[in-house]
């Protein structure tokens, strides 16, 4: 079989192939999300970099930078009765029986199955195998996307659900809802997302689709017992990485759900990101899942920089595939996770310093991370957007050409034209630019609204958001460098 390595090449040919791998799922795909077993090919920029972007890069940063910072000073000065009342609004918008649920979880369960045998029985090649491109296309890049655009689709698609509910039948058992430890917290999640990331990032072919299908597969079984043992909706919230991951991108939706006495769902809409400012706080664990899956999407980027390759003494002219740099890519996704999360706790403390701590400072800042974590969701959406958008475009292709025959003999063209051309580059280039500044403006408005709750007034909530409204100028402005910055490999 080939690998990962051997199949990158140069020109068109190497750009769409590029494209493609960072391949993935669809509805029921999400079984897939793999402990340390869960491969993927996130090439964060497979745009068409053999241009030079003759674009005032500088004036970018510079225009980035200063609009989030602008945004922090225009907060500071709106009366907060005018930020709440936009953002507590909700308009009816139906409800959603209990038991399509259960229905379309069984599809989703029957389709995964059909990728996991595509993925044994098909084609070797990621490209024509489905099991690789409906994981790390249409379910990594666009699930996700999709869950932070309209609200939680995922728990209609859980493809967890329905055999849970079947395992319960069978053996008689009344399966708690909530029965996983306190203690655990969300650490189950996050170690599963680090060995997630590491595959997708580190391991040298993480869309061979013979070792995905092996991967998925002992995924699903080992969280299908542990649905089992500490019931679905517990485990799912904080133990299943990627439920959880899902979970949290759904806050930023549109579309909420409200449980009903009947077991059905009620639906209204709200603005993006008005559940977040409302959500409880997290645990300590859970602001870290959350900061490591925003860190790992920047170290995929940052990784391929002929920066970073110059760091670890790797030419970027003559890269020397994944297998050659496992040690340095592996210390260096844990170094930008332990980063990111120092940053972001030093950010919170001392903005809860300089607002007036109380006397429990500890538990001050415990609780204040806890709920100002969310604003770190509508970064990692953007991110995510601004990251996969390229090989999202040729990846979907791919994508209905291998369903139409997993075999890979399918004769559907796959047009990747749509990444090539100095004018579709510049027009890609500033969509991605621009989710990225959108996505910190909308975390400077959801954790200024958080941090007024934790401290009751304007100057004190000021106060206490300029350490992280710096933090979020200063990663605004690592984001549009990484989409500037030359890579290779």
């Amino acid at each position: 079989m080939m690998t990962a390595e051997r199949r990158r090449g140069t020109g068109t040919a190497g750009i769409r192939r590029r494209a493609a791998a960072f391949a993935g799922a669809g509805p029921a795909c999400a079984a897939l999300a793999g402990v340390a077993l869960f491969p993927a090919q996130a090439l964060a920029h497979a745009s068409d970099r053999g241009h030079i972007l003759l674009l005032p890069t500088g004036h970018y940063l510079a225009g980035g930078a200063a609009a989030v910072a602008l945004t922090f000073l225009v907060l500071a000065l709106v009366p907060q009765r005018a930020l709440e009342r936009p953002f507590g609004w909700r308009l009816a918008a139906g409800a959603v029986p209990e038991g399509l649920r259960l229905v379309s979880s069984a599809l989703s369960f029957a389709f995964l199955v059909f990728l996991v045998a595509a993925g044994f029985l098909g084609s070797p090649d990621p490209l024509t195998n489905p099991l690789p491109l409906m994981v790390w296309a249409m379910f990594w890049v666009g699930m996700t996307l999709a869950q932070g655009a309209f609200g939680d689709i995922w728990r209609w698609l859980d493809p967890w659900y329905a055999p849970w509910r079947a395992l319960a039948a069978l053996t008689r058992r009344d399966i708690p809802r909530a029965n996983l430890p306190g203690r655990l917290g969300y650490w189950p999640a996050l170690v599963q997302f680090f060995a997630f990331a590491w595959f997708e990032l580190v391991y040298p072919a993480p869309d061979d689709p013979t070792i995905l299908a092996r991967a998925v597969g002992v995924y699903f079984l080992v969280n299908l017992a542990a649905a089992f043992l500490f019931g679905h909706e517990a485990w799912s919230r904080q133990g299943e990485c990627l439920s959880a991951f899902l979970r949290m991108v759904a806050k930023l939706g549109i579309v909420e759900g409200r449980q009903e006495d009947g077991g059905g769902m009620r639906l209204f809409l709200c603005l993006p990101g008005a559940k977040l400012a409302s959500a409880p706080p997290l645990p300590a664990s859970g602001a870290l899942f959350l900061l490591l899956a925003l860190s790992s999407v920047s170290f995929d980027g940052l990784m391929r920089t002929f920066f970073w390759l110059g760091l670890i003494g790797v030419n970027p002219l003559e890269f020397p595939g994944r297998s050659a740099v496992t040690a340095s890519s592996t210390i260096g996704l844990a170094g930008a996770f332990a980063l990111l999360a120092a940053a972001f706790f030093l950010a919170v403390a001392l903005g809860e310093r300089l607002a007036g701590g109380k006397e429990d400072a500890g538990a001050d800042i415990r609780t204040a991370a806890g709920a100002l974590v969310w604003s770190i969701v509508p970064i990692a959406a953007a991110y995510h957007a601004a990251h996969y958008l390229p090989s999202l475009v040729v990846d979907a292709q791919y994508t209905l050409a291998a369903l139409a025959d997993p075999s890979g003999s399918s004769h559907l063209q796959v047009q990747a034209g749509a990444l090539m051309g100095a004018e579709r580059v510049w027009l890609l280039w500033n969509l991605q630019a621009g989710a990225i500044v959108a996505g910190h403006l909308l975390a400077i408005l959801v954790a200024h609204l958080v941090a007024f709750r934790l401290h009751g007034t304007a100057a004190r909530t000021v106060r206490s958001q300029l350490p992280l409204a710096a933090l979020m100028v200063g990663y605004t402005v690592l984001g549009l460098w990484l989409l500037a910055a030359p890579t290779a490999g």
